[in-house]
């Protein structure tokens, strides 16, 4: 398993604890619903609703709706990140392996820290500061 998909599934896990703990089943559609979610295609309900019943033609809007608000709630998404996964609470490690097989593990800041003199030696920041890194499969 890559690295990319033990993130999404720790995430999916944390996911579905939170759902538990404020007292809401956890169903197939919830499941489903949560794996769009994860995928980071969507940048709306209405996006999330079309993945979905794409997978699963009997899923409703309301659904879709009522699972958004709840994730929401909990705290498990944010709106303001357009859907995507909140990080609330979890701080991430970054583990970097070299050619000669050496591999370092990065603590946040200094992964932030990393990808921002980066940036500013290439060019491509124009001095800002690094707001947000996202992970996306090519």
């Amino acid at each position: 398993m890559t690295a990319w998909k033990g993130a999404i599934m720790d995430a999916k896990e944390r996911i579905i604890e939170q759902l538990k703990r404020s007292g809401c089943r956890v169903t197939k559609q919830r499941l489903m619903l949560i794996d769009v979610i994860l995928e980071g295609k969507c940048n709306c309900c209405k996006e999330i609703y079309y993945q979905a019943s794409l997978k699963d033609p009997s899923i409703g809007p309301a659904t879709v709706y009522r699972m958004v608000n709840t994730l929401e709630q909990i705290g498990a998404i944010s709106r303001k990140n357009m859907y995507r996964i909140s990080d609330k609470g979890c701080k991430m490690e970054y583990m970097i392996e070299l050619e000669d097989g050496t591999v370092l593990d990065l603590p946040e800041d200094k992964w932030t820290a990393v990808i921002k003199s980066g940036l500013d030696v290439c060019g491509f920041s124009g001095g800002q500061n690094v707001r947000n890194i996202t992970l996306k499969e090519a």
